[in-house]
């Protein structure tokens, strides 16, 4: 006599489903991605290079000029601005002491950014795709001996600054020994190319041939310890198979 009613289908079943979705690994990788090139783009048409020709907006000085500065040096970073431009810029429009000061604030705030980046958007992807030997023995040395990895790293700089942030992110290493590993780490190359940009106007003085020197040895130095610490970490990751 009756006809029996029809179950309604839950309201929030729909909404369950897109919340999966846009919370998915791949779902935050895509929004790493677009935040990253969005970045990029923008400092592209900022071209942050101008401030080694124009100088900073006069009207900005002492410790808030060197704050604004870390932060733009942080976002900069972020957005993939090499580290070394940024450096000689801080050296050229604050001298050594607060030019590195800020410089040293802008590189752990830059790192801060793009490992919680990493860890919160992509680390759930990028895990999937890492599965090289390479690349599980590295993500094995950082979860295990982060902080003296990372130190190394900052030490002798063969691997991007941007790359060392991601590969750190996806693996299970924590922030602040992180943090801590990249401030400490990054002092001695920070300090030479700030003591460069500042004396850059005396390209024959003594501090300048001294940093440039220090430049062109840590480099090496750091492609030398780079290229063993591949082989390296080669030898370990055929031995985990």
């Amino acid at each position: 006599m009756f006809e029996p009613v029809p179950a309604a289908r839950p309201a929030g079943g729909l909404v369950v489903r897109c919340t999966r979705l846009l919370l998915s690994p791949w779902s935050r990788f895509s929004l790493l991605v677009a935040v990253l090139l969005a970045a990029a783009s923008t400092m592209l048409l900022f071209e942050p290079q101008r401030l080694l020709e124009s100088g900073w907006p006069p009207q900005l000085t002492g410790s808030a000029a060197a704050m604004l500065f870390a932060l733009v040096y942080g976002a900069c970073t972020v957005a993939f601005v090499p580290r070394p431009l940024l450096n000689l810029a801080a050296g050229a429009l604050f001298g050594a002491q607060t030019g590195l000061a800020a410089a040293l604030a802008g590189t752990v705030l830059g790192a801060g950014v793009s490992f919680m980046l990493g860890r919160v958007l992509g680390q759930d992807a990028l895990r999937t795709l890492l599965r090289g030997k390479w690349l599980t023995a590295a993500d094995g040395l950082l979860s295990r001996h982060g902080f003296r990895s990372m130190l190394a790293l900052r030490l002798f700089p063969g691997v991007p600054f941007a790359a060392a942030n991601y590969c750190a992110a996806t693996s299970r290493m924590g922030c602040p020994p992180f943090l801590l590993a990249t401030g400490i780490g990054s002092i001695p190359n920070t300090a030479a190319y700030v003591v460069a940009g500042g004396s850059a106007s005396s390209p024959t003085s003594p501090v300048f041939l001294a940093s440039m020197g220090f430049i062109v040895v840590s480099g090496a130095g750091g492609a030398l310890v780079a290229w063993r610490r591949r082989h390296r970490l080669g030898a370990a990751g055929g031995d985990t198979v």
